[in-house]
């Protein structure tokens, strides 16, 4: 009887498993204390497993509510929606108003790492507006567990910003952002090189582009390679310099989306 019964737990833990492929699973009131959140499982992460990486994103202010689909209105999961690819578990919480708790996010991810099979090694953050600020900030309090980032039209109001240095960091703005002023970004940027603390850093200024141009950078494959080649058992944590994001590419964004392909199942 036992053998029966171990049988079909180990039936019921791979079906489990396999209906996780390409899915979006909403989490509600499930990690005390914090966000309502979406787990994304790529494709073949019933094979994978510990060696999929994990994506963190952190939307903006006009996402805020208690309607966990608004999540999806832009970002990676509109893009996986769209057709986009990407080889990645990816949470991505609500905000249900004001700023971005880093100690709420940090819940979530220590949840998620107990739930699901990933590479702690290769964990990622990225965000834009007020998720951008709420990546700063989240990264700024947790260096070591994050292995890059990548902040759009952000800032940052944590009092020690010299953590920000022990990371690979992506700060991009727009110089015509009416929003978030870029001197928000600037601030950052001038605070690590003031203390030489800036070998991990890249910053960009798109020129004439606007506070939601930039969301159009969350559509690209190579915002996503960008963040996926770093881990934290690269040497000195190196920031990757090779990859570059343009603002010509943000004109592409939504051309190599195919409409035609299989959207995420949804799991509520």
């Amino acid at each position: 009887m036992k053998r029966i019964e171990i049988f079909l737990i180990l039936i019921l833990v791979s079906f489990s498993v396999v209906c996780q492929n390409h899915s979006l699973c909403a989490k509600k009131s499930i990690v005390k204390n914090a966000y309502n959140f979406w787990v994304y499982t790529p494709e073949g992460y019933d094979t994978l497993q510990e060696k999929t990486p994990l994506i963190i994103f952190l939307h903006g202010a006009s996402l805020c509510g208690n309607n966990l689909d608004k999540v999806r209105r832009y970002g990676p999961l509109h893009a996986l929606d769209m057709g986009k690819r990407i080889p990645a578990l990816i949470v991505a919480p609500q905000n249900n108003k004001g700023a971005w708790q880093p100690t709420k996010i940090n819940e979530i991810l220590e949840w998620t790492k107990k739930n699901y099979a990933l590479d702690t090694n290769r964990i990622y953050a990225i965000g834009m507006s007020l998720g951008g600020y709420g990546v700063l900030e989240f990264v700024g309090t947790y260096p070591e567990k994050i292995a890059a980032a990548m902040a759009l039209c952000g800032g940052c109001n944590l009092k020690n910003l010299q953590p920000l240095g022990e990371l690979p960091l992506w700060i991009i703005h727009g110089t015509a952002d009416r929003d978030v002023p870029m001197s928000q970004s600037k601030k950052i940027v001038s605070a690590l090189q003031v203390k030489n603390n800036d070998k991990r850093l890249r910053y960009d200024w798109f020129k004439g582009v606007n506070h939601a141009g930039l969301s159009r950078l969350l559509y690209l494959d190579d915002t996503y390679r960008w963040l996926l080649s770093h881990s934290l058992t690269d040497e000195d944590r190196k920031v990757n310099r090779d990859i570059k994001l343009r603002k010509e590419d943000m004109k592409k964004a939504y051309h190599n989306l195919s409409r035609t392909a299989k959207k995420p199942k949804i799991i509520n």
